[in-house]
Formats: C-alpha cells, structure tokens, sequence
C-alpha cells in the first residue's frame, strides 16, 4: 500500500517530484562549481599526516552523475540533501571563496575539510549559517587570521576542530566566550595553535559538562587555567601543551576521573606540582615533556599500572631512571629522549613486557645494556643513541623477536656485532654507527633489512656477499671503518632499491668496468684511491650527492659526468685530488660544490645560480672573478682562498646581504678597494681578505653586518686611521687588521657611553703605524676577555653548519703565538688573544690588562712603552704567553708573574729591566734570550749573579722525583675542511714545581721559522722598525 500512496503523492502533486528532482541536482551542481574554485597537488601536511589516506576525492566528481555517489559525499535518501561532506586529505589547494558555491548547502551536518591548504584565506562569517552541523574540522587547512565569531552560532555542535600548530589564526575574548557559552552540547573541542594571548584562560570556567575532549595545546594562553576543568566528569582528553604562560597551581587528581590522555609538554613548571597523578589509575597517556624534574622521575608516576604511553622528550632530570620503572606493566610507548637522564639502565626495564617502542636516546646514561632487555619480547623500535653506553650488546639467538628498528649509534658500544642481528625476521633497520664495534661482519640470514648503517666502527674484514641479497636494502652505510677486499660496482646492481651508498675511508679497492643500473641518489666514495672517475657513475642519472675527495684522480673532469645528476645533483665534493682542467660547472641545480686542494689553474668558472656553497680554495686559478657570480643569490658560504686570482673584488658582493655568510678570499692578489657597499639585512660572519694588496678603505657600511664575528683585514696595504665604529658590531669576536699602514691614534672620546668590542676575543693590531696610548677604553670594554660577556656557543670553535654534506665549515686566521707565525686552520672558542706589537704605543702599560681573566696571549713588543711592568698582570692566570719585548720598559720583573701555572712563553728582551728574575715554577723553564738585552737583571738563568746568596737552579730531575699536582691541558683542534677526517692534535703539558717541563706534541704546523730577534739599543726605534 505504501509504495502505491508514494507514487499517487508524486501523481497529484506532480511538484514535490520537481521539488525533490531539483534540489538533488542542484547540490551537484554547487558542489562541481566548489571543486573547481581549487587546484588539485598534493599538500605537506596531507602527504605528512594522512598516510595512505591521502588521495584526492574529488577526482569522482563528474557532471551528469547522481553526486550522492561521489566520494567524500553523504546525502539523506528521502530528500537527497546533502548532508555530509568529508573532504579530508584530499589535495585542495588555494584561496577559499567567501562566496563559495559551499554555502548553498544548508543542510549540511558534518562537514570535514581538514588538511587541505587553502592558502592563509579567512574562514568566511558564512560558515555560521549551517545551523544543522554537529561535526565541523578545518583542521591543518592553512586558514589565517581571526576565527568569526559566527562559529559560535553552530549550538549543535558535538565535534569543532580547528587545530593546526603553524597556522595563523587567532580568536579574541568575546568570539572564544561565545564558543564556550553557545556550544552547550560540545564533546569535543580542538583549538590547538590558535593565539589566545589575548584572553584568559579563566573563560573555560563554564565549559559544557558533557566535555569529553579538551585540546588547546600551543595557543599562547594567559593567567590560571580553572581547576575545575580537572574535575569534568566526562573529561578523557586534555591537552595544554606548549602554554609556557598558563599558571597551574599544585594539581590534585581525584580517583574518580576518568582522564585517559593527559598533556602538559612544555609548560614550564615543576612536576612536583602534579604528584598527585597516580590517582588517575584511567590514564594511559602521559606526556610531560619539556619540563624540570628537581626530585628525579616522580614516584607517582611509575605507579600508573594502567598507562601504555609515557612521554618526557627534553625534560630536565636530576638522577637516573629508578627501579620503580618496573612497575609500569602496562607501557607500550616510552619515550624519555633529550632528558638530561645519567647512571645505567636499571635492569626493571625487562619487566615492561608489553613494551613497543623504547626511546632512550640522547641523555647521560653509561654502563652496559642489561641482559633483560632481551625480555622484551614486543619490543619493535630500540633506541639508545648519543649516551655513554659501553661494553657489548647482549647476545642470544632467540632475542627481540618482533624488533624493527635497533638504533645506537654515538655510544662507546664494543665487542662485535650480535648474532641475532644476523637473524632477527623483523629487522629492517640497523644503526650502529660511531661506535667501538670490531670482527669481521657475517652473513645475514634475513632478508627484511632496508637500512644497513654501521658508520665509524673498527670493523674490519671484506663485505659479506649476503648484502648482496639484501633485495629490500635502501641505505649501506660502511665509511671510517677498516673493511678491505675487492668490490666490483656492478654487485651492487642486484640491490633496486639502493639510494644511498657510502664506502668512504675503508681500505677497500673498487673496480668499475660497467654502468650502474642502481638508481643511487648519495653515492660517499672518499679516500677510495681511486684513480680516475669511476665508470660505475655513467648510470647514475638521478644522483643528487656524489663524494669522490680524498682519492688520487688526475686529469680533468671528463665529458660524460655532465650526464651524471644533470639536473638533479645538488652535491658535489671532488676535493685534495690532483684534477688540473675544470672548463665549465654542467649541473644545472647544484648547491654545494667543493673542489679544493687541486692542482687547477686557469679562469674561474662560475656554477649554476642555484648555488648555495662553493668550496674551490688551495688551487692556482688565476684572472678575475666575474660578477656573474653575483647571480647566485643563495650564495651562502664563497671560499676562493689561497690562489693566484687578481683584479677588484666584485662589489655586487656587497649586495648578497639576504644570502652571503661567508666570505673568504684570503691570499690571492686582489688590489683596489674593499666594496665599498653593504647592503640593510647583511648576513656576513667571516669576512676574510687576508694576504691581498688591497688598499681599502673599509666603510662603515659594514656595520649593516650585524651578525659579523670574523673580520680579517690582515697583510693588506690599508692605509687608513682606525676604524672605531667597528666596536658597535655587537657578535664580532675576532677583528685582525696586521700588518695594513694603518696609522693614528686609539684613543676614543670619552664621553661615549656604549660599549666597544664587548665580545671581542682575537685584537690583532699588529705591524701597523698606531701610536699614543695604549687603548684602555676598549680593554675596558673587553667582556668576553673579562669574563663579564657569557660566550653563547657549544662548539669547540668558531664556525658555521654547512647542512648541504660539508659539515662544519670553520674559521681560520693566522697569528703569532709564542713568537713563531701559525695558521691557525680552526679558531678554538676559548681563545683570548691581543697582539698589539710592532707600533709606535707610547706611554705605560695601563694596570687594566689585569682585569683580563681569560686572556691566553698577550703581545705589546716592539713598541716605544715605558715605566713598569704592572703587578696586576699576576692576575691572568690563563695566560700562556706574554711577550714585552723590545721597549723601554724598566723596574723590576714582578715576582708574581711566577705564579702563572700555565706561562710557557715570556719575552721582556731589549728593555731597561733591573734586579733579579724571579725563580721557580714556570720561570725556570724560560732560557736567557727572553731577558737578553736588559744589562741589570740577574739570577738564573742570565750569567750576572745578584748581591744576595741564591740557590742554584733545581734540576727537575733531582729532588725526590716528585711531580706536582698541577696540570694542565688544551687543544687545538686542526681540521682542515675536505677529507672529512677528524684530524685532532692536541698539546699537553704538565707544570712541575720546578724543573723543564716537556713538549709532547705540536700546536700546529709552524709556517714560517721564528725570525731572529732585532738587538737594538735603546733609541734605535728611530732608524727603523722590525715588520713580521
């Protein structure tokens, strides 16, 4: 009866059918005009977070077809409204109409438009007229600027997600406000990375009981967040993270909340504040990461039974991991990286038998891997890396089972390799690089292994075949280690899916007869002593780095490699090989390319504008340099150093200022001025001219390179007074203007209140024409020498990341230390070093070098300085050297200078010095010509004896044999940018309480011989002066 009634209503009421017929088509029609308002391309965040779920759904939509089909689309079937629509994921691309066709379907109840792009459009006020929706996401869409206020009209909203951490969107008081007072039926509530920094946080007081989910991480909240929150009764998911402003008082959870997830990452409060949550027995997600830990891992949290996830990723601990760990039976994600954690590993991890996923990495922890890891019989991902670890990794046939992922790479792990990691049917990816493993490496039985990194050990032995049936592998990583045998690159060409190889620093010989067929994009072949350009390369069209530095290839780069990553190689490291010829760069996308340390004569050529880094130091290029090269406007770091290259130096340099970091043309024969123009927005740090014939001047445009830490002006022929304004540089810490024909005065007007050169560390004014006093205002001003200034970096020494495969790029001057001329290939960022000498200074040596707590070397010889020697240079007790030589100095040598634990060099030659030298320690390894030339000292070690009875000389080697408690040891790290090679040379010495101590190793390779000492009486300043 019911289907006749239907069809006689459509009969009599033949308007209801067109009704019906019309609002279907319509709503197709509306939506084909909403998707073509959108570019179809896959997006970041769709490809990131939707995982296979990522495809676009609109490609269904065609004309003509009945749209409640369509994917993504849900109608009612008695009206054919359209009253779902999940687009999610699915690759719209572009500005959102206010206007939209979208608008025209009113009976829409959910609605998911999440993570799409729609380019920093405003949400349109229109979306508040779907006065039926109960689901609303515009999660990760990339909307921008504030939310309507409109959205708040939605009363029967159940779901709003409008969540995004990099969005751009912000809501005010009144518009949040009505959210919270509106939305009476709310279950679920996402605003993540909205900025509420305007509002407080008091406004979620009045929340909807029925709450179920509360997330508001990254939103810049203020004042105190309302307890009552904590006491929903509904409450399962709460989420502050990253409020580093919001205040919490001391939290007291009640037994009877049912929370399952819980964050409160980043927040910048004391955890002692949240003891009371182990009476959230519910919860089985915890993330507390980024905060302090005063009192170590809470008691109350290892009593979670119930939790399966604990994360404390950049927390700050004090102590170990507890026993109690044991007691979270129920865990299946621990995660505790970057947190500061110290002492072993306790041996209750291997309790946790329900454990997934074990992420330990980057903390303190030493002592050996306890044999009950090997309980954890789910464990999938195991990761310890950058610890202390020691000893090996425990070993049993049978062990981790269901393990994935094994990473423990920078520890000091030994022994050889497990010989489950041979045989584990799971296993996919291995790395262990930067250990102390050694054997030889086995076959490998399984054949799921995708990643194979066992970079940096002492392994040794050939490649075993089985890698070779490794059909799955991706990455081989082998450098640094000590492998030998033959490999033929045609091998690897059983491999399909290989794309990274590195083979570098091993004693392995490769032979190439053939093209690859691997589609390689990172092949590492350095210190390989190859002899020529392997033909293995001719295949390899998609290469995007290639390392060949460090081998024996002669010749020129021959035609074919233009083929070679023709527009896909981005990397390129041929450098200290014996290549003569470079015609011409072909790769049309490269970035960093080094060829350094050549034999290459001949113009300079310039790469690709897509250049980046460009490393071509120590060859004999000669010419001048274009100013195409200017047209690389991602010119990052230049190094031209150290050829015969002449002319002007390009002044479009001075207009790479959103680009250029460094710049490095020491020792060629470049002549004229320095450019003269810096542009606003100056990225410079090194600006190195060293060993040129530049006559400057230097302008104060300079000071637009406001993050400049290395000037280098050295062995030019500046002829200029001194620049004062450079001390408003507020990073410059190393400033060398030697050997220029600078002349005048330092001294600066006094009434200036701002500081000079507060993080000055290197102030070579040598082997200039300066005169007057020496410049107190600026020693005053010294604070990183004072040690008033804190130095910021964590490295050893001054540099820049290169994070195109060059590593660390560092800085290198030259300087005098301890009277001999050394390159200094790396900069050590403790070193404190002024050398003023070889000018015309007059006057005394002012007492405020005594304030120089850091100062290493000193240097104010051969000058025209009178008076004493301060008592308060007794005071550095850093100092290494001191040299005073050659001036008109007098008084007595201050007996305190022997107190120095670690002088090794002391120079007062040519003065007018009297009494006697003092004796002991340090000044009884100091021979005769440091006090030659000052006819009135005496004592040991100068012949002339003083008119008191004085001991002879100890001999270090007589007494009772014993040593002093004193030591002392530092090093100069000396990399040379190319091989890769961590080459180290360290100096140490021990002070005796008497007696020579001994060298044990170099500095540094001296360059040049020490010069024999000018013997000049006193006024013989006027005939001439001594250069170095």
């Amino acid at each position: 009866m019911a289907p006749y009634l239907f069809l006689s209503l459509f009969l009599f009421f033949p308007h209801l059918y067109a009704s019906f017929s019309s609002s279907g088509s319509h709503s197709c029609s509306s939506l084909i005009q909403f998707k073509n308002s959108f570019f179809i391309t896959q997006t970041e965040d769709a490809s990131f977070d939707c995982d296979d779920q990522s495809y676009p759904k609109t490609d269904s939509w065609k004309e003509g077809t009945d749209c409640c089909s369509w994917d993504g689309v849900t109608c009612d079937h008695l009206n054919a409204h359209v009253i779902a629509l999940d687009l999610s994921c699915s690759w719209l691309y572009g500005n959102f109409p206010s206007n939209t066709t979208l608008f025209l379907l009113p009976h829409l109840q959910k609605l998911n438009l999440a993570y799409n792009d729609f380019n920093l459009s405003k949400i349109p006020s229109e979306f508040g007229q779907f006065t039926s929706l109960f689901y609303f996401n515009l999660s990760h869409t990339g909307f921008a600027g504030e939310v309507p206020s409109q959205v708040s009209h939605l009363s029967k909203l159940v779901s709003l997600d409008l969540s995004g951490i990099e969005e751009q969107l912000t809501i005010d008081k009144y518009a949040l406000e009505g959210l919270v007072h509106n939305l009476t039926d709310v279950r679920h509530l996402f605003l993540d990375g909205i900025n509420m920094s305007s509002v407080n946080a008091h406004v979620f007081m009045n929340l909807s009981s029925s709450l179920r989910s509360l997330s508001l991480a990254y939103c810049d909240l203020q004042g105190k967040f309302p307890k009552n929150i904590f006491d929903l009764p509904n409450l399962n998911l709460l989420n502050l993270g990253g409020n580093q402003n919001l205040n919490l008082d001391t939290l007291k959870f009640n037994r009877s909340s049912n929370l399952e997830h819980l964050d409160l990452s980043w927040m910048s409060f004391s955890t002692e504040s949240v003891n009371s949550v182990d009476n959230l027995q519910a919860l089985k997600y915890l993330d507390l990461s980024g905060n302090s830990f005063f009192q170590g891992l809470s008691v109350s949290i290892t009593n979670l039974s119930s939790l399966e996830q604990l994360i404390l990723r950049g927390a700050n601990f004090f102590g170990g991991l507890p026993d109690s760990m044991g007691n979270l039976v129920s865990l299946k994600f621990l995660v505790l990286s970057d947190s500061n954690f110290s002492g072993p590993l306790p041996r209750s991890l291997g309790n946790l038998f329900q454990l997934k996923c074990l992420d330990l990495r980057s903390n303190k922890l030493s002592g050996q891997i306890p044999l009950s890891i090997l309980n954890l019989t789910q464990l999938e991902y195991l990761e310890i890396s950058e610890n202390s670890l020691e000893g090996s990794i425990p070993d049993e046939v049978t062990a981790v089972p269901n393990l994935i992922y094994l990473v423990l790479y920078d520890n000091l792990l030994n022994g050889t390799l497990p010989s489950w990691l041979y045989t584990a049917p799971s296993l996919k990816g291995i790395i262990l690089s930067q250990n102390q493993f050694s054997g030889h490496i086995k076959e490998f039985q399984t054949k799921s292994l995708e990643y194979l990194d066992l970079e940096n050990n002492k392994l040794q032995g050939p490649l075993p075949s089985s890698i070779f049936q490794l059909l799955n592998l991706t990455g081989l990583v082998l450098s640094s280690n000590n492998l030998s045998g033959v490999i033929e690159f045609r091998m690897f060409s059983n491999l399909p899916n290989l794309k990274y190889l590195y083979l570098s620093y091993n004693n392995l010989s490769l032979t190439s007869n053939s093209t690859s067929t691997v589609n390689l994009t990172s092949l590492f072949l350095s210190s390989c002593n190859l002899s020529e350009f392997p033909q293995f390369l001719k295949g390899l069209k998609s290469l995007e780095s290639l390392d060949l530095s460090c081998n024996k290839i002669e010749g020129k780069i021959p035609q074919w490699m233009q083929e070679v990553g023709n527009v896909s190689l981005t990397y390129f490291n041929v450098s200290h090989n014996s290549l003569t010829e470079v015609e011409h760069f072909p790769w049309k996308n490269i970035e960093s390319l080094d060829l350094s340390s050549n034999l290459i004569s001949g113009n300079l050529p310039i790469p690709a504008s897509t250049i980046s880094v460009f490393f071509i130091s120590n060859n004999s290029f000669n010419g001048e340099v274009s100013s195409l090269i200017c047209n690389a406007s991602s010119l990052r770091i230049l190094d031209l150093s150290h050829n015969n290259l002449s002319g002007p130096i390009p002044q479009c340099f001075g207009n790479l200022s959103d680009s250029l970091e460094i710049l490095n043309l020491k020792k060629n024969k470049f002549y004229g001025t320095i450019p003269p123009k810096f542009a606003k927005g100056c990225r410079l740090t090194n600006f190195n001219l060293n060993g040129n014939l530049l006559e400057g001047p230097l302008t104060p445009s300079i000071l637009n390179c406001r993050g400049l830490e290395v000037l280098d002006l050295g062995n030019n022929k500046i002829n200029d007074t001194f620049p004062h304004w450079l001390g408003s540089l507020p990073q410059l810490q190393v400033l060398v203007l030697k050997s220029n024909h600078m002349h005048g005065s330092l001294c600066v007007n006094s009434s200036k209140s701002s500081p000079f050169f507060s993080k000055i560390q290197i102030f070579d004014l040598s082997s200039n024409y300066f005169s007057g006093p020496l410049p107190v205002r600026y020693i005053n001003s010294f604070k990183a020498i004072i040690n008033l200034e804190k130095i910021g970096s964590t490295v050893s020494y001054m540099g820049v990341n290169d994070p195109r495969g060059s590593g660390f790029y560092t800085y290198s001057i030259g300087i005098v230390m301890k009277g001999q001329d050394m390159e200094l290939v790396k900069i050590f960022t403790m070193w404190m070093i002024i050398d003023l000498s070889n000018n015309q200074f007059e006057g005394g040596i002012p007492e405020v070098f005594g304030k120089l707590n850091l100062l290493k070397g000193l240097n104010l010889s051969h000058n025209n300085l009178n008076g004493g020697i301060p008592t308060l240079i007794g005071n550095l007790t850093s100092l290494e050297w001191l040299d005073l030589s050659s001036n008109r100095l007098s008084g007595t040598i201050p007996n305190r200078l022997a107190d120095l634990p670690f002088l090794s060099s002391f120079n007062v030659s040519e003065n007018q010095l009297h009494g006697q030298i003092p004796q002991g320690k340090q000044f009884n390894t100091f021979g005769n010509d440091s006090y030659e030339g000052n006819k009135a000292l005496c004592g040991f070690p100068v012949s002339k004896g003083c008119n008191i009875i004085e001991p002879a000389p100890p001999n270090v080697l007589e007494k009772d044999g014993s040593k002093s408690n004193i030591t002392f040891g530092w090093k100069v790290v000396l990399i040379g940018y190319g091989c890769g090679v961590v080459f180290g040379m360290s100096v140490g010495y021990v002070v005796f309480q008497t007696g020579k101590p001994k060298w044990l190793v170099n500095l540094v390779e001296i360059q040049h011989e020490k010069k024999r000492r000018r013997k000049s009486k006193d006024g013989s300043r006027s005939n001439g002066r001594r250069r170095i």
